[in-house]
């Protein structure tokens, strides 16, 4: 009878039991998902299947209905995809920051800065090769409104000492590696990353590297095969005590990755 009954406490996986999360290559890349997706399926019995692309094309993905939940790293265009009506609410998941790698050749002498619009510009001056994702996720995202900052037409010098890789984070951190040239990369990425060659971390600690994550259930309302409860019940539990610890205890080489601040919806 006690056998009996443990079976029928245990969640039951079915075809119909599972969410699709439209979410980054950082999230993905870094392992968090193959952590921490586990633990919420032995609790619920749904299954999170997890499309890792760049933000800006799981936005798209997310707006065209292909998925349940969107978890990504770009603020603005997050909450304009819940203001055009694709989103129910956004919230802070998790955080972490982004940083600028380099060649220990350091050939824009930018080592140990802190301010990171002042590292771009030193690199566009000396023309020291930087290579750029390109591809609208996150990461390209906040590269860009630094290269804003600078004041700096980074894509008019695209072919030259700017190199567009049009991939993800690993690709671009393999390229940026091989050519001897600067990158900006997630940190988590970065840590978990195994190809780093003689590259380290050039610049860090800019409160403009600041990498925040949020989440957001897709609109029924816009797409009515949206698994509303699944797909809540994930959120929730992200933002949980017990997600929020999940996300916490996530290391790689004992280096924590992320780091939760959840606080409920802000849109």
């Amino acid at each position: 009878m006690a056998l009996l009954n443990a079976i029928a406490a245990t969640p039951v996986l079915s075809d119909e039991q599972f969410i699709i999360v439209q979410s980054t290559t950082s999230t993905q890349n870094s392992g968090l998902f193959d952590e921490i997706l586990p633990e919420f399926t032995e609790a619920t019995g749904i299954e999170v299947r997890v499309v890792a692309v760049g933000t800006g094309q799981a936005i798209r993905n997310a707006t065209n209905g292909d998925g349940d939940v969107l978890l990504v790293h770009s603020r603005p265009a997050e909450e304009k995809f819940v203001s055009d009506g694709f989103g129910v609410s956004r919230s802070d998941v998790m955080y972490n920051d982004f940083v600028i790698v380099g060649p220990p050749s350091d050939p824009a002498g930018i080592a140990g800065s802190t301010d990171a619009v002042a590292a771009l510009k030193r690199i566009a001056q000396t023309g020291s090769p930087f290579a750029s994702r390109g591809d609208d996720s996150g990461t390209h995202k906040a590269e860009m409104r630094l290269w804003q900052d600078a004041g700096i037409d980074a894509i008019d010098a695209s072919g030259g000492w700017y190199r567009e890789t049009g991939s993800g984070m690993g690709a671009t951190l393999n390229t940026g590696t091989g050519m001897g040239a600067y990158v900006l990369t997630d940190r988590a990425t970065w840590i978990a990353f195994g190809n780093k060659g003689d590259h380290r971390i050039v610049v860090e600690g800019d409160p403009k590297l600041f990498n925040q994550y949020g989440v957001i259930l897709v609109s029924p309302e816009k797409h009515p095969h949206v698994k509303t409860e699944q797909g809540q019940q994930f959120i929730d539990w992200l933002l949980s005590g017990n997600g929020q610890k999940a996300i916490a205890d996530f290391k790689v080489d004992g280096q924590q990755l992320f780091y939760p601040n959840a606080k409920g919806g802000d849109s």
